[in-house]
């Protein structure tokens, strides 16, 4: 599942490239089960025990992977702002490198509360974008906007969280 999620990225990224209506609904598909992959996969490897070393360090790549392309494609059409998906990758590359230093301390690397809510209101946030086109009289790009909101203030304060929890681990 992981694997596909990865795979799903050039997908997205190349439907994109092309927005239109067709193009955007397919996207939308294509990007709504790999998030839904995204929660079956943690759910079914921890239910099972499945939990593998390659899993824990590619799921949350691939997770970043989908999530900073979709939000990379839609600022190069002007459909987001660009200083929003400048803060929330920026978020996830810091993030990435302190959780990195966590784990070489032998420390739990598992996604916080906040990090769960965070990932939730940008797949919420993405997923309207992504339809971005009004259908049946309603407006999704407003929708995804608001939803945005939420994820760039999760986005903030759970990579400031992080950060506050493992800042022993910062100390020279």
């Amino acid at each position: 599942m992981t694997l596909y999620r990865a795979l799903s990225v050039p997908a997205v990224v190349v439907l994109l490239l092309f927005p239109n209506r067709m193009c955007t609904l397919i996207a939308v598909v294509v990007f709504s089960a790999a998030a839904i992959t995204d929660y079956l996969d943690g759910y079914l490897a921890r239910r099972r025990g499945l939990v593998t070393t390659f899993g824990k360090v590619m799921d949350p790549v691939a997770d970043k992977l989908l999530v900073s392309s979709a939000f990379i494609m839609m600022a190069s059409h002007g459909w987001v702002p660009a200083w929003m998906v400048c803060i929330i990758i920026g978020r996830e590359l810091a993030v990435t490198g302190l959780r990195n230093i966590i784990a070489e301390k032998k420390e739990d690397v598992s996604a916080s509360k906040l990090g769960k809510y965070k990932t939730g209101f940008q797949i919420a946030a993405i997923i309207p974008l992504l339809i971005h086109y009004p259908y049946f009289g309603i407006d999704f790009h407003a929708i995804g906007t608001f939803f945005l909101w939420g994820a760039l203030v999760f986005t903030v304060w759970s990579g400031v969280d992080y950060f506050i929890r493992f800042r022993n681990l910062l100390e020279m």
